[in-house]
């Protein structure tokens, strides 16, 4: 890592927890113990779609694969933020290590001691291109709404299966997939043309790293050559006004939306 790489990510760390203090996420410990079920406030309809995707992750990978193993799993969250996820997986007895880059008190993983009290988990401050995790370590490795902050998707995709278990599940969680890359393209041209409206002064730092921003199936097919992941799309119920989505957008000759679902590779 570069020095001018650090400092972009020191000045990226410091405005981001900023930026989602002013959206209003630093929430108290009743909604940090809700969560993703954040019934209101302005952030409800965001937490209803993220609520779709968890409810799915554990229907379909985390009680199907401790069922299977008969004993508690070894789950690793990517991007975990306040460590919300980590702490749902320990209330159900599993063994949870909450990684991220941000331990600000907003939500990053300094805001996660109400959680931690409720079911403790491991946290480490660290960046998923380079885990401090020995390998073979997990049975699940999760990628928490984060995997689109990327800057270099084949070296984190090869850190997820490096520290899998054999026959493990790497899951992507809520990060935009569009079905075509130039739909992709038209987003990120769209949120460096509005940056200044959305984020103000803070913007030239939180759009300073290359972050890839979107994923495709075949962006995900390539980064993962050669890792022995082959990927499942699992299609998500959304709420309706989510579905509506696409529709709205053709009506209005807007470029596609994106969509979350739930993504997942077993590890060979």
């Amino acid at each position: 890592m570069t020095a001018a790489f650090s400092s972009a990510m020191e000045a990226f760390r410091r405005d981001y927890g900023a930026h989602r203090a002013a959206e209003g996420r630093a929430h108290d410990s009743a909604e940090l113990l809700s969560l993703p079920y954040l019934g209101t406030g302005p952030l409800a309809r965001q937490w209803q779609v993220r609520a779709r995707t968890f409810d799915a992750f554990v229907r379909h990978v985390l009680r199907s694969k401790a069922r299977a193993a008969g004993r508690p799993l070894r789950i690793v969250d990517l991007g975990a933020g306040n460590g919300w996820l980590s702490c749902r997986m320990a209330r159900e007895g599993h063994a949870c290590t909450a990684v991220d880059v941000r331990d600000d008190a907003v939500d990053g993983l300094g805001a996660a001691t109400p959680l931690l009290r409720e079911a403790p988990f491991d946290c480490l401050i660290a960046s998923f291109d380079n885990l401090p995790l020995p390998a073979d370590a997990a049975d699940i490795v999760v990628f928490n709404a984060s995997l689109h902050y990327a800057t270099d998707l084949a070296t984190v995709l090869a850190e997820a299966a490096r520290v899998i278990r054999p026959g493990g599940t790497v899951a992507i969680l809520d990060s935009p997939f569009y079905a075509r890359e130039r739909d992709g393209q038209a987003m990120v041209a769209e949120k460096h043309a509005t940056a200044h409206v959305r984020f103000g002064d803070r913007a030239g730092n939180l759009l300073a790293l290359p972050c890839i921003e979107y994923l495709t199936r075949e962006r995900l097919g390539r980064a993962s050559s050669g890792l022995g992941l082959s990927w499942r799309r699992r299609r998500v119920r959304y709420p309706f006004w989510y579905e509506l989505r696409p529709l709205i957008a053709r009506l209005r000759r807007q470029r596609a939306p994106s969509r979350f679902d739930l993504w997942t590779a077993e590890a060979p």
